[in-house]
C-alpha cells in the first residue's frame, strides 16, 4: 500500500517523536507517526523525567541564579569541548521557547535541582509518563494518525537519491512528500551495535527502551549518514544491581554529599564530576561495582517520587543498608571495615582542610556545593552498577535537523531528531539534556518542515 497523502512520517513515539509529530501536526501538516512498539515511550518514558532549561518561571520562584552564557559553557564543558557548537547554539535559542510550549501543552514542571553537569539548579522534574500522553493527545487532536507494532524495515530514495517513505515490517510502504523523520531511539538494546561502538559498555546493566535495538541508526547508516559521539558513549553511574525497566533506580546520593567507594572500601574517582564519566570510571572497579556511602544528613535529603534522590523508596524496597557505625555497616555489606573507617577519616580530614583529598574533589557537584564530613549516624551505603540508560551518539545532523552523510552533504529528505542523532552532547551530558534534546529538536525540525510545506503549499 502508497500512501501519497502525507506530508511527513515519523518514527519513533518518545520524546524527540512525539515533539516533533505534535508540532508538525498543529501547524497543519498530515503527519503519520510510526511507533516499533505496542504503545508510546521508549526510552522516554523509562527516565527520570528532568528537562534542562534556563530562565524559567520555576527558576525564579527558587531564586536560582543562571544564564544562556552560564548553560552554554556547562554543555560545551561536560561535553568536553568536543559537542558541535553549532548545535548547542541551536538548542541555546530554542530552549526558552520549548519550554513555553510545553507549557502551553499542560505539561507541569515540578522541583528544580542542580544535578550532573550543571553548574546551576537548572533540571526541571516533570512526570514524564504524563507528558508524553499530553503530546500525544494533542497530536492526535491535530488530525495526526499513529500506527502502534509497526517496526520500519526500511526507507526507501527515489531516482535522485531524496528519501520519500518508509517500508514497514508487515510490507506495507508509505510515502512523505516532504520527509522521514527518524526519532527511533538508540541501541542500549543491542549487544551486537555496543560490541561495535562501546563494547566497554557491555558490562553496565542494559536500559533503555525495550525497542532500543538501533534500527533507525542502521538504516539511514545504510544511507551513508554520518556517526559522532560514538566513542563517547557511556552508561550512568547509581542504579542497584536489582533495578528492573518496571521499577528504575538511580540514586546520585555523591552530589548530595556521599563518596563513592568500591567493593574494597577505596575511593578511586572524583565524584562531582558527571554520572557519565563516574559510569564509566565504575566499569573497571572490581565486580563493576561500587558502594555510594553517606550519613544521616544527607538521608534527610531525600525526596520520595523524586528520581534521583528518592532514598525513602530505596529503602522500602531494602536496598539501602545502614548501621549506626561505619564499622557495622562495612560488616553489612561485605567491605573491609579498616579500610571504609580509614577511607572516611582521610576525606573528613580533605573536607577540615587537614590535608589534600586523595581523589582531587573540591565540591558537590561541577564546582558547585561545599562539601561536608561524612559523621553522622546511621550511615547508608547503597550498593550500584552502572545502568546503559541511552547511547546518546548518532547519526550526524545539521542544526535545522537534517541528516548529513560521512562527507557533511545533507541526505535530501531525511531528518533526525533524540537519542539516534550525535554530536550534540560530546563526550557526556548534562541532566535534563537528553530529553531536552528531543524536545528542543523536535520542534526545530517541525519549524524546518513547516517551511517546505508552507513553501509547497504557495509555489
Amino acid at each position: 500500500m502508497v500512501n501519497q497523502d502525507i506530508d511527513v512520517i515519523v518514527i519513533g513515539a518518545g520524546i524527540a517523536g512525539l515533539s516533533t509529530a505534535a508540532r508538525a501536526a498543529e501547524q497543519g501538516m498530515r503527519v503519520l507517526l510510526v511507533e516499533k512498539m505496542s504503545a508510546i515511550g521508549g526510552s522516554s518514558a523509562m527516565s527520570g523525567g528532568w528537562f534542562a532549561f534556563t530562565g524559567t518561571e520555576e527558576q525564579k520562584a527558587a531564586g536560582v541564579e543562571d544564564s544562556i552564557e552560564l548553560f552554554r559553557s556547562d554543555l560545551r564543558k561536560v561535553g568536553a569541548y568536543r559537542n558541535n557548537p553549532a548545535l548547542v547554539e541551536a538548542y541555546m535559542e530554542n530552549q526558552f521557547e520549548t519550554y513555553e510550549w510545553l507549557r502551553a501543552k499542560g505539561v507541569s514542571f515540578g522541583e528544580v535541582e542542580i544535578s550532573s553537569g550543571q553548574s546551576a539548579p537548572r533540571g526541571h522534574s516533570t512526570r514524564i509518563r504524563e507528558v508524553l500522553q499530553l503530546l500525544h493527545d494533542d497530536f492526535s487532536a491535530h488530525g495526526g494518525e499513529t500506527l502502534f507494532d509497526a517496526p520500519v524495515t526500511a526507507l526507501h530514495r527515489d531516482a535522485e537519491g531524496r528519501v520519500t517513505g518508509i517500508t514497514i515490517s508487515d510490507g506495507r510502504q508509505f510515502t512523505a512528500v516532504l520527509g522521514v523523520v527518524i526519532a527511533s531511539g538508540g541501541f542500549s538494546r543491542s549487544r551486537e551495535l555496543l560490541s561495535v561502538f562501546a563494547p566497554e559498555q557491555l558490562a553496565a546493566i542494559p536500559y533503555g527502551g525495550p525497542g532500543n535495538t538501533g534500527d533507525g541508526l542502521r538504516m539511514a547508516w545504510k544511507l551513508g549518514a554520518g556517526m559522532a559521539d560514538m566513542s563517547a558513549i557511556s552508561g550512568t553511574y547509581g542504579s542497584h544491581p536489582e533495578t528492573t525497566d518496571e521499577q528504575q533506580e538511580l540514586l546520585t546520593s555523591y552530589y548530595m554529599g556521599g563518596i563513592i567507594v568500591n567493593v574494597d572500601g577505596r575511593r578511586f574517582v572524583d565524584e562531582s564530576l558527571d554520572y557519565k564519566t563516574l559510569g564509566s570510571a565504575v566499569l573497571t572497579q572490581p565486580e563493576a561495582l561500587a558502594f555510594q556511602i553517606f550519613d544521616a544528613p544527607v538521608r534527610a535529603l531525600s525526596h520520595r517520587g523524586i528520581a534521583l534522590k528518592d532514598m525513602d523508596t530505596l529503602e522500602d524496597f531494602g536496598h539501602l543498608p545502614s548501621a549506626p557505625t561505619l564499622e557495622e555497616l562495612a560488616d553489612t555489606v561485605g567491605i573491609p571495615a579498616g579500610q571504609l573507617v580509614d577511607t572516611i577519616e582521610k576525606y573528613n580530614d580533605a573536607v577540615r582542610g587537614a590535608g589534600a583529598d586523595e581523589v582531587g574533589r573540591t565540591n558537590l557537584c561541577n564546582g558547585v556545593g561545599d562539601l561536608r564530613p561524612i559523621e553522622t549516624g546511621p550511615f547508608y551505603a547503597y550498593p550500584a552498577k552502572t545502568l546503559m540508560t541511552t547511547t546518546y551518539g548518532g547519526i550526524t545532523f545539521t542544526p535545522e535537523g537534517r541528516v548529513t552523510d560521512v562527507d557533511g552533504d545533507i541526505i535530501d529528505g531525511l531528518f533526525a531528531v533524540g537519542e539516534v542523532t550525535g554530536g550534540f552532547h560530546g563526550a557526556a551530558y548534562m541532566t535534563g539534556s537528553s530529553l531536552g534534546k528531543g524536545a528542543v529538536f523536535g520542534r526545530i525540525v517541525a519549524e524546518t518542515l513547516v517551511r517546505s510545506y508552507v513553501g509547497a503549499v504557495n509555489g
